[in-house]
């Protein structure tokens, strides 16, 4: 594969948005290393443009006729370098995977006699029971590893499959011959230890190290003798994070591994001095209770970036492939020792726009660390890795040009 064509635009109409992006991908087409016989293409759009969605696919398959198309709705969306937020825009991409290596399913054109190795997830946040979907379609799979997120929109939470659909998943799936690399990004730090939950019901947990739930999480936070209605504000800031016994919690000290998922802390229950978290409680699983934390979101994005550019690079490399790869050369153009063809990155809706410091600096962060790479993605209402559904979360993944290492 050669580099994916990419292209990003905003305007109040989206005719005209895509008429930008069309000419964006037009000159890439006519150089060496982009694509030329495209296949797959990506499209994300802000919800500025979802009452247009069917329209709107409709005129990409008329301008790039053949071509499946994949993708959804964000409140805000990505490309490379910057990010549309709260603003009519849209992203896409396209790639020259052969037609047989990939194939686009939904509801209406199921994922049958295909023999997958990974797929590429958009799901409707609404859809009931959809953790078990997503914990179903990665069984489908031969490595177990979904990437994606569910859409998020203020009007309407569609996707795209080469069709428009609201409620359910669709996606894309890839055989083992599409080489890609995917990697987790943490947007909370740990303010306590990680515990084992001892006893729970449902979504209460009641014990931690067979501790009193509430009594642990007052300790963390240092409001140890306080009533919990005192507590309320400090409170409200806290999430917890999970993860399954078998799970590393913590990557390094002080800072979540991938497998761990926040998730919300939504009660307290005085009487039995537990606490109810947004999602099933089981004994067994490791909880560390956590906050938003915009350091450790930026440490641990360009940690994932540098892990994935190190797994690509050659441990040697020609003097002059060296240099290429180093400051600001690295930034301007991907080199081929990179073997990066195009990128998805789907982060947590909560996490874009100010939490990382201005506009775009999270997609900066990316572009810096990871270098000057065909880009696109959205800000979701819940991503998705492996079989897990993540929230404040971040989900890299990177198309290689050639096999792996």
């Amino acid at each position: 594969m050669k580099l994916f064509l990419h292209a990003h635009a905003t305007h109040p109409d989206w005719r005209i948005a895509l008429a930008l992006a069309g000419a964006q991908l037009d000159a890439q087409r006519g150089t060496a290393d982009h694509a030329g016989d495209t296949t797959l293409g990506w499209v994300y759009l802000t919800d500025h443009y979802a009452a247009d969605a069917e329209a709107l696919l409709v005129e990409l398959r008329q301008r790039w006729p053949g071509v499946a198309w994949v993708g959804t709705v964000g409140v805000g969306i990505a490309a490379n370098g910057v990010e549309y937020f709260d603003e009519p825009g849209l992203a896409l991409m396209l790639g020259d995977l052969p037609r047989e290596q990939f194939r686009v399913f939904s509801g209406v054109q199921p994922l049958l006699g295909f023999g997958a190795a990974t797929a590429q997830i958009h799901a409707d946040p609404v859809t009931p029971e959809l953790g078990e979907l997503i914990t179903e379609m990665a069984e489908r799979t031969s490595t177990g590893y979904l990437f994606g997120g569910l859409a998020s929109a203020r009007n309407r939470t569609l996707h795209i499959a080469d069709g428009v659909f609201q409620g359910g998943l669709s996606g894309v799936a890839f055989t083992h011959d599409v080489a890609l690399v995917s990697r987790v990004t943490q947007g909370c730090q740990p303010v306590g230890p990680v515990r084992v939950i001892t006893a729970a019901e449902r979504n209460v947990v009641v014990t931690l190290d067979g501790e009193p739930a509430l009594d642990c999480l007052l300790r963390d936070l240092a409001l140890d003798g306080l009533e919990p209605r005192e507590a309320l504000p400090r409170l409200r800031q806290t999430l917890v994070g999970l993860s399954e016994r078998h799970e590393d919690a913590l990557a390094r000290p002080g800072q979540f591994g991938g497998d761990t998922r926040v998730r919300h802390l939504v009660g307290l229950d005085p009487g039995r001095r537990g606490v109810a978290i947004g999602d099933n409680a089981v004994a067994g699983q490791r909880l560390a209770f956590c906050s938003r934390n915009v350091d450790a979101a930026r440490r641990d994005l360009v940690r994932i970036c540098s892990e994935i550019r190190e797994e690509l690079e050659p441990e040697t490399l020609p003097l002059t492939t060296a240099l290429a790869l180093q400051g600001s050369e690295a930034e301007r153009a991907p080199h081929p020792a990179r073997r990066v063809a195009g990128a998805v990155y789907v982060s947590c809706a909560g996490r874009g726009g100010p939490h990382f410091g201005a506009p775009s600096a999270e997609l900066a962060v990316v572009r810096h660390a990871l270098g000057d790479v065909p880009l696109v993605g959205f800000f979701a209402n819940g991503e998705i890795a492996r079989h897990h559904l993540y929230g404040y979360t971040g989900v890299l993944t990177v198309f290689l040009g050639t096999s792996p290492l």
